[in-house]
């Protein structure tokens, strides 16, 4: 597993709470943020699981 898809996902989850407290608070500043946080970590996970197939491709 490569450490993109490790770290996409840890920002994928902060994303989640970020959004969750903004949504609770009614603080559209971090909800926007949490937002975009979560998809900067969809982004990074993508990334490490590209790199992941081609290090499986070049394996085989």
């Amino acid at each position: 597993m490569d450490k993109d898809r490790i770290a996409g996902a840890a920002k994928q989850a902060k994303g989640a709470v970020k959004d969750a407290a903004g949504k609770v608070t009614g603080d559209t500043k971090l909800q926007a943020e949490g937002k975009a946080d979560k998809a900067e970590g969809k982004v990074q996970s993508s990334v490490g699981g590209a790199k992941d197939a081609v290090r499986d491709a070049m394996d085989k």
